[in-house]
């Protein structure tokens, strides 16, 4: 593989319930001007196509996919798996997924860092590890057949709906790879938010996004 250049397209869980937040979609959550939507969109740049798996934003994002999981809030294997079939069914797959919450504002830190360890490794794929080396299965590049495979074989054991994404990549050799500090620091709670200097969102902030996929928008599958 050719280094520093990677195949991928992504998928972006932006979904949840935000129990802890009191129901406010962390994807409109603010950081430095931008929604942790917009920001995470942002550490994709590069993906051949990216969807969103969670509720489409007042104004639509140009070039991105958007679906749900079926049902709603089935969690975050149904998730990536409901990422997975939408671009599939937009074109053909890429090498690699990138798979990525939203909820982490500085996550672009460790995009950079996980796309060049990928480039220069390859295999299944790579995870980020926080400096206290905790894992972050939710900021990683995944190799695509492998990880349609699983979601495939969760799938037909019945254990897809409220599955986890660890059990989405047991059967993959992921990588970890160290992050830089702080890049996967994730919102769940206020306080959470309220350390990272984040604001709640207003509606017009989507009036603010801007694409760098270069692609027209598509409609959500039927």
């Amino acid at each position: 593989m050719e280094q520093n250049v990677v195949d991928f397209d992504a998928v972006i869980l932006a979904g949840g319930r935000s129990s802890r937040l009191g129901g406010v979609p962390k994807q409109s959550l603010v950081f430095h001007d931008a929604t942790l939507l917009q920001r995470a969109l942002a550490a994709a740049a590069g993906a051949g196509r990216a969807v969103v798996v969670g509720p489409e934003t007042a104004v639509p994002v140009p070039g991105v996919l958007w679906c749900r999981e079926e049902p709603e809030f089935a969690g975050p294997a149904a998730a990536v798996a409901a990422g997975l079939e939408t671009l599939s069914q937009d074109g053909n797959d890429s090498d690699y997924t990138l798979v990525l919450a939203c909820d982490m504002p500085r996550v672009q830190d460790a995009v950079v860092v996980l796309k060049a360890a990928l480039a220069a490794t390859g295999g299944d794929g790579v995870m980020a590890r926080a400096e206290d080396g905790r894992l972050q299965p939710l900021a990683g590049f995944y190799r695509t057949a492998m990880l349609k495979r699983s979601a495939a074989e969760l799938a037909s054991r019945g254990s897809l709906i409220n599955g986890s994404v660890r059990s989405l990549l047991a059967s993959l050799d992921v990588q970890p790879v160290t992050v830089p500090a702080g890049s996967t620091a994730d919102v769940d709670t206020w306080d959470d938010a309220a350390a990272l200097g984040i604001a709640a969102g207003r509606q017009d902030q989507d009036r603010r996004s801007r694409s760098r996929f270069g692609r027209q928008v598509h409609e959500k599958p039927g």
